[in-house]
Parts: structure tokens; C-alpha cells; sequence
């Protein structure tokens, strides 16, 4: 067998000799449970569990066996031109449903896309060669605003790689948006699929290569594509074959060395006919193109023009009603002539002219603030924008009555409830230093003292199993010892939960058997441990026979508990990384049902301490109270994430400060879908950097003693 034989297949022989191993383990150890006892005797409790817990075990690693041996014998298949054809419909359509979605969301292309130019730059240190761009002149001479005319001169392209630059607020996102739709709307079939990446969830670690990078998040944000009836490895087959567009957005969200590292990456990656298009603000990227010493092979760079006052001002007069309010002739008329000359500033980028038409246009207000605050300072009246922005969203858009909508909250929050918790949002936002990423909900429980809450929980616990021991087994001094010595264990053991990432269940098999392996040798030496255990509690009743019978029994039940519960939470435990998670709410809920897997595995550990206590003449009070308090507190402190625990441990002290409410997920959810916050993987982000900035401007003046917030309506 030669060793690069050995290579490929060095995973699948692990698995088959640990496979073995367990089988032969859980086999020995049923035979033992069910013919190990005493000639003529009946079958005691502990004998019975242990049978159980060894037939499941037995039973589980055949199947396991059966379908390695039958998945080991099938050789992987190719796909079909058929299968990659359909493969990439089910993706463009996924895809257009997600971002037509958000377009409706920010009412991108309602009634019309905005009047924004772009042209290429006339920095030349930031752009390839022109004869590697593009055959003849360079196309985007800034010449229309139609999406038809931007996608045709994407196509004329060499390469087809474009960067969109632009500084704050200048439609960056908003044309990547609407090329990758339009792409899709005139898609050819034998064209790639077009797919927006978040550039803040790329690491060079993980992703040494844009492909590695491509198949990840295809693979987590688009589920369906691993549809057995689809054919295999649908995600590496579309990249390999160079089927994906990666549209990647925000590179001015990465830390400063890995906006260079990602460029790098990128330029290591592509070959000839590789496609990209990249979203960065001008300052960072030039920074960054510096810093790496080389552009961004064979792309195109274009930067938007300042929209016209003509121009900004005809788009207003079509987002207007048939009959607008009177002044709105004024503000247009100013608009025109210059006599406002802030007013023209601010709307002469789309994130201006958006926050004009959602604050007065919308809502249908008197815009005469628009003329006194136009006729002053620019950064006046975006400051009064940003201020009637959360007022307008929270009116405009009611809470769902019925069943859960995508573009409407699900609770009624007041105005200055939102902007009180999203400015102690933005201020954590403005102090933190783990990076640009966004807020994470996680990250509440690092930023809030735990001490006081952690000593209150521990506090109750004490007192709790006190009352248990003392009301139920009649043991009362035994309660309090037990008592002060749970609660101290609570205390103590509970304070890295506080800087603990969230983890999730994975009960796959594949890439696991260090960790089995691992898991059958801690079994096997606790299954030693309690033979010696069982060995010293039985001598003094008799002889060797006895002795032999005790060592059997409580080192059987503790060597498969191990394995069983124990083994089970650490194999099943691992942590949710940027790539691996879809949403904030997912993160949390994964965490929270691995702290329910996790307290279910205690439990079961308590049923057989209960036995082994009640089979030692304890009594049965004695024995159900400390099988659940050992369960409970094993299930709660075993695991190497409780991200959900602590959130929990936290939030409350943030609602009682007013920092935040009570059910901070659900208004951090409801946020997203008024449109004040974005997700990109498990993090949230202000949708617009510049309202976050503004906010924590505000935070810096807002009292120490400003009054409660009052409590979200029912």
C-alpha cells in the first residue's frame, strides 16, 4: 500500500479501527453487565442500566459500520453538465430572492434606482494597466446612471473584475446591490452566478485562498445547495469550475493589515478567467494598495461623481406624492438655484439623499426645515437628519399583528427607546477592540461586570439545595454544607463563562476520531476510578466476591457515564467561528440548545449517581436530591462555551440600568428589520457607519442621570 494511498485515506482508516475499538469495548462491556452477576441472582438496577446504556452503544457503531463500509464501497460520481446547470439556477435564485428582498428593504429601485454617476478613477496608482483592463479605452467614462449600461461595460471587461470606491455614504454597497441583480436579471446560461460576500468574515487563516473562502459561505448561506438530490459537493464543484461572481463588499471593514492580506489573496487566487467585484472606500484602498506594493490585477476602478443639484432634485420630485406638501416647491426650487447650498451637500450623496426622502418624504411631514437648516451648515443638518431617522422608521413601520414578516418588527418599541439602546450600543461599538466586525451579543457579558450577578445565582443555589436536603432528605446540616460548598462552586467555575464564545452541537462523525479516541482512554480510566471506588465502599461488608461485585458495578455505569454523557457533550461541543455562523439569533439559539444537550448529559450522569447512592443505603431522598443537584451542576459547568448563560446572567443587569431591555435579542432583531442594523454572519452592524457615529457623538452628551426609559409596550 503505498504511503500517498495511505494519505487520502489515512481518515477513513481511523475511523474503521475506532470503530472496531468501540464495538469490542461496548460489547465486552455488555456481556460483562448481563452474565457478570452472581449465579442464580436477579439482575440488579445497576446491571440493567449498564446493559442498556451498552446495547445502545453496540447497536449504534454497527449501524455506523454498515454505512461507513457502504459509503466507503461507492465511489464518488462526477457531475453532469445537467446537474451543475440546475445547481446554478437554484443558486442565482436564491440569490436574487435574497437581494431583492433588501431592496425592497431600503427602497433601492423605488420608484427608480438614484441619479448617481460613476466613472473610472483618475487616480492612476490605484488601477492596473489600461490594455489588462479592457480592450481599447477604459469603459465607465462616467457617462449614465442606467444599471443596463453599468453591467454592459462590466462585461466588456477583459477579466470582468471591477472595484467600487467612494467615500462615506456614497452608494457603494447600493450599486454592488443592483449590478449583482441586473447581472442575474440578463444572466446567460453559460455566465457565473453572481453572490454579495461580507468582506468583515474573511480570514487568511482559515481561507488562504478566495476558493476555500467561496465554498465556506456558499455552503453556510445557501443550505440548499446541499440537497442530496442535487449530486455531491455542489459548493466546490461551482467554484472549481469558476461558476461563482464574488461580489465582496466592505473591504474598508477589515483591520488595516488584513485589507493588504485580503488584495494579496486575492491576487494569489484568480487565474485568467476569474471574476470580482469589490466594494472599499477610497482612502483605505489606496491605503492598502500601497501597503501590498501592487494593485488589484486586471480590475477596473470607478469612484461616483457628486450627484447634481438638477439631478437630486428631479429624484425627489418622483418620490413625491401626486400632492406633496406646499413647501416642497420651495425646497426643490432652492435645491436647483443653489440658495441652498447645505441642502446640496447632503444630497449630493445617496445616503443623503436617502435620509431626505425617509425623514420628510415618507412620513409626509412639513419639510420648511429643510430650507432654514439648508441655508446653514451642511453637517447641521445631517445631524437633524440622523436625528428624525429613528422617529420616522419606527413610525413608518408598525410591529407584525400576526405571523412573523420579514421587513416588520414583532414588538412595539417607542422612538426614544431606540435611540437610547442603540446609542449605548454605538458607544460600545465606538470602545471596542476586538475589531470592525460589528457587535456581537456575546460581547454584552465581556463588557458588563459579572461579580455581583454571579454571587446572587450562587447565593440562590445555596439556599436552594439547603432547603432540598433540609424540607425533603430531613438532613439540615448536611444541606448547608452541601449548600455553601454548591454555591462556591458556582461562583468560581462561572467566571470565564463571561469571556466565552458561543459553540454549537455537531454530532458529525467525520474528522473526529483524535477526539473518540481521546474520549475511550478518559473512559477507560474513569471506569478504573470508580472500580477502586466501588472496590473501598464494598470491602468492609464482605469478601472478595462482594468486593469483586462493587468494583464491577460502579466502575461499569462510571466508565460508560463517561463515555456515554461525558465523552458525548465534548465530541458534540465545538465553537461558532465567523464562517460558521449564519445569523446573530442562530448563534445564540445553537449555543442555547448545546447548554440544553449539555444539561440533559448532567442529568443522566445524576440518574446513575442516584443509583449508586440508593444501591449504598442512602435512601431514595437522598439519592433522587443529590442525583439532581450532581446533574444539574455537571450539565451547567461542563463545556468549554455557555456564551448563552452568561447573556442571560447579564442582560437582566443592563435592563435594570436601562441600557438595554430585557429581551435585548428580540429588539436587536427588530432593529434589523426596521433597517437600523444589518447582519453579517453573528454580528450586528449599524447600516450606516455615519449614524452610528453620530449616536455615540450623542452618548458623549447625554447625562449620567438621564431617566429610565420606560418599559416596551406589551
Amino acid at each position: 500500500m503505498s504511503a500517498q494511498y495511505w494519505q487520502q485515506n489515512r481518515n477513513a482508516w481511523a475511523t474503521l479501527l475506532l470503530g472496531v475499538l468501540v464495538l469490542a469495548a461496548a460489547g465486552g462491556f455488555l456481556y460483562w453487565a448481563v452474565h457478570g452477576g452472581e449465579a442464580g441472582k436477579p439482575v440488579g438496577v445497576a446491571q440493567v442500566v449498564s446493559s442498556a446504556v451498552g446495547a445502545a452503544a453496540l447497536g449504534k457503531v454497527v449501524v455506523d459500520l454498515i454505512a461507513w463500509s457502504r459509503k466507503r464501497r461507492a465511489p464518488t460520481r462526477g457531475l453532469t453538465s445537467e446537474e451543475v446547470v440546475t445547481a446554478k439556477d437554484i443558486l442565482a435564485g436564491l440569490v436574487t430572492q435574497q437581494w431583492h428582498a433588501e431592496t425592497i428593504r431600503r427602497s433601492l429601485g423605488d420608484p427608480a434606482p438614484m441619479p448617481l454617476a460613476w466613472r473610472s478613477t483618475e487616480r492612476r496608482e490605484l488601477a492596473d494597466h489600461p490594455e489588462i483592463i479592457a480592450e481599447g479605452a477604459v469603459v465607465f467614462p462616467g457617462l449614465g446612471v442606467h444599471m443596463a449600461d453599468i453591467a454592459r461595460n462590466f462585461r466588456a471587461l477583459r477579466c470582468r473584475r471591477l472595484v467600487i470606491l467612494g467615500g462615506p455614504g456614497t452608494g457603494k454597497t447600493t450599486l454592488a446591490v443592483q449590478l449583482l441583480l441586473e447581472l442575474l436579471r440578463t444572466r446567460q446560461p453559460e455566465e457565473p452566478v453572481p453572490v454579495l460576500l461580507s468582506a468583515s468574515r474573511w480570514s487568511d487563516r482559515p481561507y488562504p485562498q478566495l476558493r476555500d473562502w467561496l465554498v465556506a459561505d456558499l455552503a453556510m448561506d445557501y443550505p440548499a445547495l446541499r440537497a442530496e438530490d442535487l449530486g455531491p459537493d455542489i459548493p466546490e464543484t461551482l467554484v472549481a469550475r469558476g461558476e461563482v461572481l464574488p461580489v465582496i463588499d466592505g473591504l474598508d471593514e477589515l483591520p488595516e493589515h488584513a485589507r493588504a492580506g485580503l488584495l494579496a489573496a486575492l491576487n494569489r487566487s484568480m487565474g485568467e478567467g476569474d471574476q470580482l467585484i469589490l466594494t472599499c472606500r477610497t482612502k483605505q484602498f489606496a491605503e492598502s494598495v500601497e501597503e501590498m506594493g501592487d494593485v488589484l490585477t486586471a480590475a477596473a476602478v470607478i469612484e461616483p461623481q457628486s450627484m447634481g443639484p438638477d439631478a437630486a432634485a428631479e429624484y425627489l420630485r418622483q418620490c413625491l406624492p401626486p400632492v406633496p406638501h406646499p413647501t416642497w416647491s420651495k425646497v426643490l426650487e432652492a435645491l436647483r438655484t443653489g440658495t441652498a447650498p447645505a441642502l446640496a451637500e447632503v444630497a449630493s450623496t445617496s445616503l443623503g439623499l436617502w435620509l431626505v426622502r425617509v425623514t420628510y418624504i415618507a412620513p409626509r411631514v412639513d419639510p420648511t426645515p429643510l430650507l432654514e437648516l439648508g441655508r446653514g451648515s451642511a453637517a447641521e443638518l445631517h445631524d437633524h437628519l440622523c436625528d428624525q431617522l429613528i422617529p420616522a422608521l419606527v413610525s413608518a413601520v408598525p410591529p407584525a399583528d400576526g405571523p412573523a414578516q420579514p421587513f416588520r418588527p414583532q414588538h412595539a418599541w417607542t422612538p426614544e427607546q431606540v435611540s437610547h439602546w442603540l446609542m449605548f450600543l454605538s458607544r460600545n461599538l465606538a470602545a471596542q477592540d476586538e475589531g470592525p466586525q460589528g457587535m456581537a451579543w456575546w460581547h454584552l457579558a465581556r463588557r458588563t461586570p459579572s461579580y455581583l450577578a454571579r454571587v446572587g445565582c450562587g447565593i440562590a443555589i445555596g439556599v436552594m439545595v439547603w432547603l432540598a436536603f433540609a424540607l425533603v432528605a430531613d438532613l439540615p446540616v448536611a444541606g448547608v454544607v452541601i449548600g455553601l460548598l454548591s454555591a462556591l462552586a458556582f461562583v468560581i467555575m462561572t467566571g470565564p463563562w463571561f469571556t466565552e464564545s458561543p459553540g454549537h452541537a455537531d454530532f458529525r462523525f467525520h474528522g473526529k476520531a483524535s477526539d473518540m479516541l481521546g474520549v475511550l482512554g478518559e473512559g477507560l480510566a474513569a471506569g478504573v476510578m470508580g472500580a477502586l471506588i466501588g472496590a473501598l465502599m464494598a470491602f468492609p461488608a464482605g469478601g472478595m466476591q462482594v468486593v469483586l461485585k462493587g468494583a464491577r458495578e460502579i466502575g461499569l455505569m462510571s466508565g460508560i457515564g463517561f463515555v456515554a454523557v461525558l465523552g458525548l457533550i465534548r465530541w458534540v461541543e465545538r465553537p461558532t467561528t465567523d464562517a460558521t455562523a449564519s445569523s446573530p439569533r442562530s448563534t445564540w439559539q445553537a449555543d442555547r440548545k448545546l447548554t440544553a444537550i449539555r444539561i440533559v448529559g448532567g442529568l443522566v450522569v445524576g440518574l446513575m449517581v442516584a443509583i449508586i447512592v440508593n444501591e449504598a443505603k442512602f435512601g431514595i431522598k437522598v439519592a433522587i436530591i443529590s442525583g439532581l443537584l450532581l446533574g444539574l451542576l455537571a450539565g451547567l459547568m461542563l463545556g468549554r462555551h455557555h456564551a448563552w448563560l452568561a447573556y442571560n446572567l447579564t442582560v437582566p443587569h443592563l435592563a435594570r440600568k436601562g441600557s438595554l431591555p430585557l429581551r435585548a435579542m428580540d429588539f436587536l432583531d427588530d432593529a434589523h428589520r426596521l433597517g437600523l442594523l444589518r447582519a453579517e454572519g453573528p454580528y450586528y452592524q449599524f447600516r450606516h457607519v455615519e449614524l452610528q457615529q453620530h449616536l455615540a457623538h450623542k452618548v458623549q452628551e447625554t447625562p449620567a442621570d438621564k431617566p429610565r426609559q420606560p418599559a416596551p409596550l406589551p
